[in-house]
């Protein structure tokens, strides 16, 4: 693995109405720890239910793992504490990726929190540009990113969903959704 000195860290977007933005993120979690590096995950939305990921994630001593969102928020029945949380989460993101103490750091759902005006665009991007290390690669996932925050990443994925299983009645399934 390249030194910190000598890699050229990436800022990553997955955003789009499909599926696999945050499986995408999580594959990139796996990929690096596999390599040695030391891996934060910050979820925006996704509450304390237990995941597959995240029990795969314990397995391994160079993956840290917060899942601090309040849930659903699309069902949200206070919109204040949904902003005041995601507010606290993303001053807790900025503490993580200042540490220096990350090779990669996955923000997901984070671009949610930002359509929904709860954090802008123009904050994260600044941040981005100004606070993250040029060696650390970021990822942040999530319906609807910002204009800015398009406009400074490196590499920007849209998915597109073509057909859906819920649609067809299929709630979602263990091991294959969470």
């Amino acid at each position: 693995m390249k030194e910190r000195d000598r890699r050229n860290g990436v800022v990553l977007v997955h955003t789009g109405e499909g599926k696999g933005k945050s499986s995408s993120a999580i594959g990139m979690v796996f990929r690096a720890a596999g390599w040695g590096l030391k891996v934060c995950v910050i979820q925006f939305i996704k509450g304390q239910w237990q995941t597959g990921e995240q029990k795969a994630a314990a397995q391994f001593d160079n993956i840290e793992w917060h899942a601090l969102g309040d849930g659903f928020t699309w069902d949200t029945k206070n919109p204040e504490q949904d902003i005041k949380t995601s507010q606290e989460i993303w001053r807790f993101s900025q503490e993580k990726i200042s540490s220096e103490d990350f090779d990669l750091v996955v923000l997901d759902e984070i671009n949610y929190c930002s359509s929904y005006g709860w954090i802008t665009g123009k904050e994260i991007a600044d941040f981005i540009t100004a606070k993250r290390p040029p060696w650390m690669h970021l990822v942040l996932t999530g319906r609807g990113a910002a204009e800015e925050v398009i406009t400074v990443a490196h590499t920007v994925s849209e998915m597109q969903t073509i057909k859906h299983a819920f649609d067809q009645g299929i709630m979602a399934e263990q091991g294959i959704e969470f």
